[in-house]
């Protein structure tokens, strides 16, 4: 018996190219030692929710429903980091109260829609490879800034090459 078609979702701070630009230039300021796996520019972004497989019937009621009122905000970002699993970020320098809104806002969304949020602890950042153990991490650039004024719901296709559709945008 077939399952019902699923498609791949997370809402996200996605950058305007500007912005863009700049995290690639951060990106690239890395020394990637070999085996370590850069994001592709075209897929730097924050994740606000990583929902997963959804069924595809259900995306047009998500894009409805996870519109939510938030307050634009900046972000500031610093140095960057190494995880201890060898991911490589950038996170912001501090959680503005409006970013904390908007991710419990969505979160009550998802609820709303018969989803369920992650339950680890959010912690913002922009990936910037993976497999990365062992590099070593570039010293501080000056800050970036990063105005929000808006999120997407993005569609994460893996099995084609890993391409990210913006399905709907919110502002």
């Amino acid at each position: 018996m077939d399952s019902a078609p699923t498609t791949r979702l997370f809402l996200a701070l996605w950058p305007d190219p500007a912005i863009r630009h700049l995290l690639r230039e951060r990106r690239d300021a890395w020394d990637w030692p070999r085996g370590a796996s850069p994001v592709h520019p075209d897929k730097l972004h924050v994740t606000l929710h990583f929902l997963g497989g959804v069924p595809s019937e259900r995306v047009p009621a998500l894009r409805r429903g996870l519109a939510v009122p938030f307050i634009p905000f900046e972000l500031m970002f610093g140095a960057p980091k190494l995880w201890h699993n060898g991911i490589a970020v950038l996170e912001p320098s501090s959680e503005p109260p409006a970013l904390l809104d908007l991710h419990a806002n969505l979160s009550a969304a998802l609820v709303a829609l018969g989803l369920q949020p992650e339950a680890r602890k959010y912690r913002p950042h922009v990936t910037f490879a993976r497999r990365a153990n062992g590099v070593a991490v570039p010293p501080e650039p000056p800050p970036l800034v990063w105005k929000i004024d808006g999120y997407a719901l993005v569609e994460s296709r893996p099995n084609n090459g890993g391409v990210y559709t913006v399905l709907e945008t919110y502002s």
